[in-house]
């Protein structure tokens, strides 16, 4: 292990050496970020979770990935829970090899549509309990609150992202979970972007003939669609049939190859119940701002209906897509603010683009009345 690593990185190669029983093991830092940190010592993976993980809520999340209903669906966790000296909650799991982040047209984007419509297809009854609410909506208000603490100077895009962010329906901003969480733990909570969620890089030609396939979630030629009513809080809407157990943050990042062929996802933070709509959102706004090309949106959702996936309709999607799509949109440029501002550096290419359809987003809002 070589380099400066944080004090929680430090504690977690020390507590991850004593659980594998060699003190001269070799440990890699896989991640180092406040929000999470992750090593690795041979065939096993500590990760310790953000501070102020509920440790009753991560139990039970534990419990699903590990039940026999998730087996080949969700990453089972090598062992129980521990803690480190400064309360952060630590888990075991088997490594695995990640998506190759320099090579976008191996991306297995088929795999995660059908991953993700066998997780819908979970028999929630069947799991521990009580399960928790999917946080897609949580870490996009939380993205906002990230935002607003920057205190950045007034701008264009920072109005339009907060306009936009606005106009979305309560379901879908987690304001019903939000009044229940501290606005202390909130604000300054870093979300990340791992290798996934730059989606490989797509040059700016495939960007524009994206965003014109994509206008509908930006909220163009809306005759066609119907928004999801208030809801329960939990990004549930209340017209929504659908109460599954999802992912809560999906992206090429969360893949890993189990054994030589086999996907699984990983990363329970934000597993619950919700509307299973979030967990193809990212895609979709990925696609509508045109970072995703059309034919790996086509392969993720064919296969996503092929297995049969709940939440993307038979014919058209974006009547269920369209407001959880325009959340992660906004969720992302927010981010992407108030990390660049931070680390006082320009946005890159894909932050521009998220940036940009947030613009719109605002721009068609405020057209509409």
């Amino acid at each position: 292990m070589g380099g400066a690593v944080s004090r929680t990185a430090a504690q977690l190669v020390t507590a991850l050496r004593r659980a594998q029983r060699d003190a001269t093991a070799e440990v890699t830092v896989l991640a180092d970020r406040p929000d999470g940190t992750v090593v690795r010592c041979g065939h096993v993976v500590a990760k310790a979770h953000p501070p102020g993980t509920d440790p009753a809520e991560l139990a039970v999340r534990l419990g699903v990935a590990a039940h026999p209903r998730c087996a080949e669906i969700l990453l089972p966790p090598v062992d129980g829970m521990g803690a480190l000296p400064d309360g952060r909650q630590v888990t075991l799991w088997p490594y695995g090899e990640p998506v190759a982040p320099d090579a976008p047209d191996a991306a297995p984007w088929g795999e995660a549509g059908k991953l993700l419509a066998r997780l819908h297809a979970v028999p929630v009854a069947e799991l521990p309990g009580p399960l928790p609410a999917m946080r897609g909506p949580v870490k996009a208000a939380r993205a906002i609150d990230r935002l607003r603490a920057a205190a950045l100077p007034d701008s264009v895009a920072t109005r339009a992202v907060l306009r936009a962010w606005a106009g979305l329906p309560g379901w879908a901003r987690g304001v019903d979970r939000m009044d229940r969480i501290d606005r202390k733990d909130r604000v300054g909570r870093p979300d990340h972007r791992d290798r996934g969620d730059r989606v490989e890089g797509r040059d700016r030609g495939d960007r524009v003939e994206g965003r014109n396939r994509g206008d509908r979630v930006e909220g163009r030629d809306r005759g066609d669609r119907v928004d999801p009513r208030e809801g329960n809080g939990v990004g549930i809407g209340a017209g929504s049939e659908d109460n599954r157990l999802c992912h809560g943050d999906l992206h090429l990042g969360q893949l890993i190859r189990h054994r030589a062929s086999d996907w699984r996802l990983i990363d329970i933070d934000d597993l619950g119940l919700g509307d299973p709509a979030w967990d193809l959102a990212r895609p979709a706004a990925w696609y509508a701002a045109g970072l995703l090309a059309a034919e790996d949106w086509e392969r993720f959702l064919g296969a996503y209906r092929a297995a049969g996936g709940s939440a993307a309709g038979e014919r058209d999607p974006w009547p269920r897509l369209d407001v959880p799509a325009r959340a992660l949109t906004v969720q992302t440029a927010a981010l992407a603010l108030a990390k660049a501002a931070a680390a006082g550096r320009a946005l890159d290419e894909a932050e521009e683009a998220m940036v940009e359809a947030s613009v719109r987003i605002a721009h068609f809002m405020e057209a509409a009345g």
